[in-house]
């Protein structure tokens, strides 16, 4: 799954949208991908530069009670999966705080840890960039997909997540 989010911040950030798709046994459903707008409280200011969401896309986002309610729905029985995970889960403990007292006690993987844990274990110096979503699918020679809206991010990351561990499993 993949957030895109006002700002980098969840002190002066929120989330956008949302998107995600299932991946079982190494194989993308893409019926079951999902991609939400959210109806945000603020200006997205300077962050429509990135993820080219406007405030007008988002008059008819849904509310985050709503965008909860079908996350948790969707990963009923799964393990969520992220590239960043620290900046999602930041996001998405603050929502579950906010409407239900708690973080979101779900489990997850993380893309990004498991290419910097590779990387370090292969004694490679890690350069600034090099843990990108889309630098770590080009060392897996994976096609380029434009980055930041959140439904190609979730695709791209099951994408990369299937490399990982296809890679992990084959040592070639």
């Amino acid at each position: 799954m993949d957030l895109e989010t006002s700002s980098l911040s969840t002190a002066d950030g929120e989330i956008l949208s949302a998107g995600w798709v299932a991946l079982d046994n190494q194989q993308i459903l893409l019926h079951t991908a999902q991609h939400h707008l959210v109806a945000a409280e603020n200006s997205v200011g300077q962050s429509a530069a990135i993820h080219h969401l406007r405030d007008c896309d988002l008059l008819a986002g849904k509310h985050t009670q709503t965008l909860l309610e079908a996350l948790l729905e969707a990963a009923q029985g799964r393990v969520l999966l992220f590239h960043n995970a620290s900046l999602d889960m930041a996001f998405l403990n603050q929502l579950c705080q906010n409407l239900c007292g708690t973080d979101l006690l779900l489990p997850y993987e993380d893309t990004l840890v498991n290419e910097k844990q590779k990387l370090t274990h292969q004694g490679k110096v890690i350069a600034q960039g090099d843990l990108t979503l889309a630098e770590c699918r080009n060392r897996y020679h994976l096609p380029y997909y434009a980055g930041h809206n959140a439904l190609n991010d979730a695709l791209a990351t099951a994408e990369l997540y299937a490399a990982q561990q296809s890679h992990a499993r084959s040592n070639t």
